[in-house]
Parts: C-alpha cells; sequence; structure tokens
C-alpha cells in the first residue's frame, strides 16, 4: 500500500469514528518526530496500541482488507498468570463487501459489536478434533448472551447494537453489508503478530511503498521507526 494512501484512510477513519460518538485518545493524533522525542510512551509500543491498516499483503484494500486501532491492550504475562490487565478493545472499521478473511486466534477470546453503520455479517465454521479448520463442521457461538448454534458456512447478520462472542477455534470472516460499519472488539489480550491463523496463507500487514511522509505511525512502524 502507499503510504498516502494510508493517510487518506487514517483522516476518513478518524471522521467516521467522529460521526458515531466516539473519538481516539491523545496519542492517535502524534506526528511520528512528537512520538519519537516522547519517553512515557514504552506500554503503548510494547502492546503495540495505535494505528493498523492492512490489505494482508495483497494490494486490494478496498475489497481485501481492514482497518484497526487498538485502543487499550494488555500484556500476555498477566494473562498467563491469571491476574492484571487480561483484556484489548480495539475500533475497527469494514467497509461495505470489504472481506476480512476467515481465520480464528489460538488464544485470544473476542467480542465483535456492530457500533454504528450497515449490517456487519458474519461468516462461521467450526473446527476439526486438532483445533483445524472444517468445512463441514459448525459450532455454538454467543450473541448478546445467549447461546447460538451456527451450521458450517453459515452467515450471521448483526445490526448496530447487536454483538457476538467468538472463541478460539471459531473460524471467522466478515465484512459490512449495505454499507460501512464501525466495529467495536473487546478481547482478551491481543497479539496480531503470532495470534491470527489463516486458512489461506496470507500475510497480516502491510507492505508499505513509502511515496509521502507517514500523517502518524502503524503498529507495525514501531520496530523501523522508533528504535533508537
Amino acid at each position: 500500500m502507499k503510504r498516502s494512501r494510508i493517510n487518506d484512510i487514517m483522516r476518513a477513519a478518524d471522521d467516521l469514528i467522529r460521526h458515531h460518538g466516539f473519538v481516539l485518545p491523545p496519542f492517535a493524533y502524534w506526528t511520528p518526530d512528537q512520538f519519537k522525542a516522547r519517553s512515557d510512551a514504552r506500554a503503548i509500543v510494547e502492546t503495540r496500541m495505535g494505528w493498523d491498516i492492512t490489505d494482508y499483503g495483497q494490494g486490494r484494500f478496498d475489497t481485501l482488507g481492514l482497518f484497526l486501532f487498538t485502543l487499550r491492550n494488555g500484556r500476555l504475562s498477566d494473562l498467563q498468570r491469571g491476574g492484571g490487565m487480561c483484556y484489548a478493545e480495539k475500533l475497527l472499521i469494514s467497509r461495505q463487501d470489504q472481506l476480512s478473511p476467515m481465520h480464528t486466534h489460538v488464544i485470544k477470546a473476542e467480542d465483535i459489536i456492530n457500533r454504528g453503520g450497515a449490517t456487519l455479517v458474519v461468516e462461521l465454521y467450526g473446527s476439526d478434533d486438532q483445533g483445524r479448520f472444517a468445512s463441514d463442521r459448525g459450532g455454538v457461538v454467543a450473541c448478546d448472551g445467549i447461546a447460538r448454534p451456527y451450521g458450517p458456512g453459515e452467515k450471521l447478520r448483526l445490526a448496530p447494537g447487536e454483538s457476538v462472542t467468538l472463541m478460539p477455534g471459531d473460524w471467522h470472516a466478515f465484512w459490512g453489508e449495505g454499507g460501512d460499519v464501525l466495529i467495536g472488539e473487546v478481547s482478551t489480550v491481543n497479539d496480531d503478530v503470532t495470534d491470527n491463523v489463516f486458512v489461506d496463507p496470507i500475510g497480516r500487514f502491510a507492505d508499505i511503498d513509502e511515496d509521502e511522509p507517514p500523517l502518524h505511525l502503524l503498529v507495525s512502524d514501531y520496530d523501523r521507526w522508533l528504535t533508537a
């Protein structure tokens, strides 16, 4: 993806988020130079809070992509010991007919919440006995606390205000139907580097063409831009 396109997506996402009554935290608006100058941002960098815009390395963001902003994130060590900050929260934007491809997580349990906009479609499959994708199996999820059995390939349609709880082994893909959707994600500790398992071999982060300076840093920029 071109950096100029990423910058444009950031501006448009901020507008959409504000339109739905949410405001990103102050660190979202730091310039790269301001970020570099901070001596108190270690937790933001280490837990990879911030902007995340991906085309999964495929160069087709409009049809295969996702906008994410990690608002808060705990540490895996806390989750492993069963105490402390064991949770994470994100805002996502899924555009109309923009696919977030089929995947699951090894550790993370998550609530996916339609925070506003159009309908969010979530396609579901179950796992085999080894936890692998099973095209012939369904499962059971919770929709706003109510058990909801699903068949293989069944599509949930979530209106604004509705949510689904996904556990490790619930394979899922999603997209906006009829328009763009602002999504909330509340989960256990999030690790996008190691805890995404895709059905098809695919990258998690975008390859970036630096055609202009970054408006704000992506979480995938931290290692390169903030390493002294």
